[in-house]
């Protein structure tokens, strides 16, 4: 089969084996992929969690017709249309845990649905299970201008957010925010940022920031938080070590808490699943939910949707279809 895999000289479509579903494993017919940052990275050489590395075949994040399942897969059968995450996506055919799997409505088409899985999974999980998000509360999403970004905003909205507020320090993609639920829009690069939260918040700040920059804004969001409030950091753009402002977060009291997919069990992923499906899948599979899809790439350009998200141009989601 075809794949999009990591060789010595850099990433490039080669031939590899096909892939046979074992135990709880599906094998899926892959018909689009989603791009994420963490793939841009692993085509430069880096690796992500266990993911990496030479002989990789790249991907995270699929849409396709299930074709085969391993002996012990549980609610899936050959022919269901699925979308879902795992590794080695970036290929003719990519095998998937039965856990890890959203059944798609026939109205959705496999293009929108690879763009869903990530976003939904990992926002779910930051806002709800880990935020705590109740109905009437002040959220900000730091980095919102990025497909899990506009998803978050969307996801909080649904929840009853009373007030929901996006941060971008593009200009163009911050006048945007609003259409996926932001109430306010600041930029996290203006060092006046805080104040705005404040001001909008009569002063007390948000109950829940959702943090996808890290570094520099990381005490800047403790002084944007409300006493008692809470932060889950959910990524590192902005770097991954930065001044920390201890007092600030003592004298808050602010719950701070660390997320990532990369150290979590299959039963822990499996139960995030479970939780999407229960709570807020319906809203997506009936359109509530959606992500922009910014552009789309046959298989064989998809050195050239990489160039598009190096360049950091989209809005939304770049997908590649096979």
């Amino acid at each position: 089969m075809k794949a999009f895999v990591y060789a010595q000289g850099g990433p490039t479509i080669a031939e590899a084996p096909k892939p046979e579903p074992r135990g709880p494993q599906v094998l899926v017919r892959v018909h689009a992929c989603g791009l994420n940052r963490a793939d841009l990275g692993m085509t430069k050489g880096h690796v992500h969690g266990s993911q990496g590395g030479v002989g990789t075949v790249l991907g995270m994040e699929w849409s396709g017709e299930v074709v085969a399942v391993g002996a012990e897969a549980k609610g899936v059968k050959p022919g269901d249309r699925v979308a879902g995450s795992g590794t080695a996506a970036f290929a003719e055919y990519t095998l998937a845990d039965h856990g890890r799997l959203l059944q798609l409505p026939a109205a959705m088409s496999f293009t929108a649905a690879a763009t869903l899985p990530l976003a939904l999974t990992t926002m779910h999980n930051a806002l709800v299970t880990i935020g705590r998000l109740e109905k009437g509360q002040s959220v900000l999403v730091q980095g919102a201008s990025s497909g899990v970004g506009l998803m978050a905003l969307q996801i909080a909205k649904l929840k009853g957010a009373r007030f929901v507020i996006g941060s971008s320090t593009n200009a163009a993609r911050r006048a945007r925010l609003g259409e996926f639920g932001a109430d306010l829009a600041v930029d996290s690069g203006d060092p006046g940022w805080v104040d705005q939260v404040l001001a909008a918040t009569d002063g007390r700040g948000v109950d829940l920031v959702i943090d996808q920059i890290s570094g520099r804004v990381a005490s800047q969001n403790l002084r944007a938080t409300k006493v008692l409030g809470r932060i889950v950091n959910v990524g590192r753009l902005g770097g991954t070590h930065a001044d920390f402002d201890f007092d600030t977060h003592a004298a808050r009291r602010i719950d701070y808490v660390g997320v990532t997919f990369r150290t979590r069990t299959i039963e822990e992923i499996r139960d995030i699943f479970d939780k999407v499906r229960d709570d807020i899948w319906p809203a997506a599979a009936a359109g509530q939910l959606r992500m922009p899809i910014d552009s789309t790439f046959a298989f064989g350009d998809i050195g050239k949707a990489f160039a598009r998200m190096e360049a950091n141009a989209h809005l939304g989601k770049i997908v590649v279809t096979l």
